[in-house]
């Protein structure tokens, strides 16, 4: 499978970087010249977007660890790239970043409710030709998006659904304890 923007990245089931332990990643930009950038979808952090910004306008959004690179800024993917100028399609209707002066006129509004958008602390981040490299040791599961993984999901699954949709062997790949020492 052809890597790119939009696809998704599955640590392979033994990953020993807690970072990405049984992470789902979704790749936003991916150059083998420059590098590429994602954000790990099912980690979250147990708090809100309000706790990490003053003054941010109230939105029921949980904050998820991005990745372990930058962890001083805030991300955030939406399917409101209509309304929310500067932002980038990665996905059939879902975007990444935009105007942020903008997005919190969004919220306050209510045009932006936490079931549009998705906040991200930090982000994962490899540099050209890393990300290849990482793929062609096994690193890493090439998979398809779905928009469904962003907005209605449960994290504690995420990973083996991703898995199991892909078919094949990968379903199995899905069914293998975190611990080694159950299997």
């Amino acid at each position: 499978m052809e890597v790119k923007a939009g696809k998704l990245l599955l640590a392979q089931p033994f990953m020993l970087d807690p970072n990405f332990k049984r992470s789902v990643v979704l790749l936003c930009e991916h150059d083998t010249t420059r590098g590429s950038l994602g954000f790990i979808l099912n980690k979250p952090l147990h708090m809100k977007v309000q706790d990490l910004i003053s003054n941010f306008p109230e939105i029921d959004s949980t904050v998820y660890f991005g990745g372990p690179v930058a962890t001083d800024t805030i991300h955030y993917i939406h399917d409101k790239g209509d309304l929310l100028e500067d932002s980038v399609e990665v996905y059939r209707g879902i975007y990444w970043g935009g105007d942020f002066e903008r997005l919190k006129f969004l919220i306050e509004a209510k045009l932006i409710k936490e079931s549009n958008i998705q906040f991200f602390v930090g982000y994962s981040g490899w540099s050209e030709e890393q990300l290849a490299d990482e793929l062609k040791t096994g690193s890493w599961i090439a998979a398809e998006m779905d928009s469904n993984y962003l907005f209605h999901k449960d994290e504690n699954v995420l990973w083996k659904k991703v898995l199991e949709n892909k078919g094949s062997s990968f379903g199995v790949i899905g069914q293998i304890p975190e611990s080694h020492r159950l299997n």
